[in-house]
């Protein structure tokens, strides 16, 4: 699809955004890519807005910087829209993931997206709270950025899920996050 992707992702602190990072790195990792995924934290506290970042490509990665100019954001905490210019630098044809239950078409008209921008969204935060009980968008927004981008296929992510929740969890929360991540994937909405 792209030679090199960078993404953006926007979230807050306990949300699961650089775990989810993560877990994409590792995917695309294991899908022979080469890959980066670094955080960036302000003040680091449960609830602080934080930025996490994603290269993504087909060659060797020799940039070691901030995502400036990503072609993928992926806003895990809607209110950030309120505080934070999520589109700056964003491409032309920039692709917007935003964990929301209200319709692309508002969100789109909120960020003032470009005639190319793309604007998906997907409640997020109700399919985790369905699937694991807990308030962690981050499943779901793995399996929808899976589908949006076109980066790995969602067999492929659900097995790196699959890997690296189970280091840390219980089956019962692996599951979880396994139906998170395909619910994510089915349930995207774009306007």
């Amino acid at each position: 699809m792209f030679d090199t992707v960078e993404i953006r992702w926007h979230g807050r602190g306990g949300q699961g955004t650089v775990t989810a990072a993560k877990v994409l790195a590792d995917a695309c990792l294991s899908g022979g890519r080469y890959v980066q995924a670094f955080p960036e934290y302000g003040p680091e506290r449960a609830g602080a807005p934080l930025r996490a970042f994603n290269r993504i490509s087909s060659r060797e990665i020799r940039m070691y910087c901030p995502v400036l100019h990503p072609r993928i954001v992926s806003v895990v905490d809607v209110t950030l829209l309120d505080g934070v210019n999520v589109a700056e630098g964003a491409t032309d044809d920039a692709i917007f993931i935003i964990n929301t239950s209200k319709p692309p078409q508002e969100i789109r008209e909120k960020l003032h997206a470009g005639p190319k921008q793309r604007v998906v969204t997907i409640d997020a935060t109700k399919i985790a709270l369905d699937c694991i009980g807990r308030a962690l968008p981050n499943a779901p927004m793995l399996g929808a950025i899976c589908r949006v981008t076109g980066l790995i296929t969602l067999e492929h992510l659900l097995e790196d899920v699959r890997m690296s929740f189970g280091k840390k969890f219980a089956q019962k929360i692996i599951d979880g996050n396994l139906e998170a991540t395909r619910r994510g994937y089915e349930e995207v909405r774009e306007g």
